[in-house]
């Protein structure tokens, strides 16, 4: 018989480690990634304003831990309506809120898989997330998992909704170059929170409570590239606001900010040849030796390596994609200093600001899938409808607390 129940950290800690050990992470056919939670499987949650952890154990005298499952709610945007102002007769685009639960550490141990358990984990959960108020809940996916697919859209009624990309780049030996043509100005997080809300608060799934994550330690801080050559990018002492800024931009800014996933959890990649890890270890070495020639190394993904994340990817103007690049560049030297083997994003398909995001194929999953469910139908329709039938825009806004 299997019990589902809230996850206790005095006793379930070492068999959650375990099954999270035995489970593989990533799309079949590549090769296999192994999280490591650092010894606290709450990490990843932990951050949202709130959160549950349920574990699945079997077992009358010697119970066993076979699978676990996470669970955050919080409120986002889900579309956006025009406010007619009738002073100014002005139409101001204001966000539509939604309150939004999300699944994610789903784990069955590979031994006790069809036996319905990850179903029971699911369906928990969702109980958990209707006494909340939660009025959709939506979970991200490989989409080469078959079996997680099926169980999701077939058995626990979702549908299929975004496909958004994760692109990720190696954190190489040597320091990128950024551009000369471009100022790197870093926010302090009221300013970032004001250009955020300014800017991109009706961006599909941006979080209302945008300053917690400013303000979290784990937020390496957010980064404006503007053009050398304009006002703001002659040196200190010219950012005049991101009020002011919005109001007079320069022909082509872009914005982004970091998150640090290394200290929540860490990755590992298993299962590759002698012969690739010599070779990934020749071009770390070649790299270190000379770095003026500035090759694309291979980090030292064989053993637990951390990443940094980057989120809130946006901007405006012709150029816009260039200084996309040059923040990516400045957040690859940050996670450099920082100890990180890969520095990652995710954003949607047809974001047109990705092709200035570097990344590697093969690393990178092209196309993630995101399934959504509405939890209850006596939810009033409003201005919205039903989100799960809304068409896709070009942008959304990945929150980092739950990748």
């Amino acid at each position: 018989m299997t019990v589902v129940r809230e996850y206790d950290p005095s006793k379930d800690l070492a068999g959650v480690e375990d099954v999270e050990r035995r489970c593989e992470v990533g799309p079949s056919g590549k090769l296999s990634l192994f999280t490591d939670l650092l010894g606290d499987p709450i990490c990843r949650i932990r951050h949202s304003p709130s959160y549950l952890m349920l574990v699945a154990e079997m077992g009358t005298e010697k119970k066993e831990i076979v699978g676990m499952i996470r669970g955050c709610i919080k409120t986002v945007t889900c579309g956006k309506k025009h406010d007619l102002n009738h002073k100014s007769q002005n139409d101001t685009v204001k966000p539509l809120y939604t309150k939004l639960a999300y699944v994610l550490g789903l784990r069955v141990s590979p031994t006790h898989r069809r036996q319905g358990i990850a179903f029971k984990l699911v369906k928990m959960m969702e109980a958990w997330f209707m006494q909340n108020g939660a009025e959709y809940s939506y979970i991200a996916t490989e989409n080469e998992n078959q079996a997680s697919v099926n169980l999701f859209t077939g058995k626990c009624g979702y549908s299929e909704f975004r496909k958004p990309s994760i692109l990720v780049n190696p954190v190489y030996a040597h320091k990128v170059n950024v551009s000369r043509r471009v100022t790197v100005i870093k926010l302090d997080p009221v300013d970032a929170e004001s250009l955020y809300r300014l800017r991109f608060s009706t961006t599909e799934f941006f979080p209302r409570d945008i300053d917690s994550v400013l303000n979290n330690k784990l937020s390496l801080g957010t980064f404006v590239a503007v053009p050398r050559d304009s006002c703001y990018g002659s040196g200190s002492g010219s950012w005049p606001g991101s009020a002011k800024f919005l109001e007079y931009p320069p022909e082509s800014w872009a914005v982004l900010s970091v998150w640090n996933c290394k200290d929540s959890f860490r990755l590992e990649v298993r299962g590759a040849s002698l012969w690739r890890r010599a070779m990934a270890k020749t071009t770390r070495v070649v790299d270190k030796t000379l770095p003026f020639l500035k090759l694309p190394s291979i980090p030292s993904v064989f053993k637990p390596f951390g990443l940094h994340f980057m989120y809130g990817i946006g901007g405006e103007g012709p150029r816009a994609a260039k200084m996309v690049k040059s923040l990516c560049g400045h957040a690859h030297n940050l996670a450099k200093g920082g100890g990180c083997g890969v520095l990652a994003t995710e954003v949607a398909g047809e974001e047109p600001l990705r092709r200035g995001i570097p990344h590697w194929k093969v690393l990178s999953c092209e196309k993630d899938l995101w399934c959504i469910k509405r939890l209850g139908e006596d939810y009033s329709d409003g201005a919205l409808g039903d989100w799960t039938k809304s068409p896709p825009g070009p942008s959304i806004f990945v929150d980092p607390r739950e990748f």
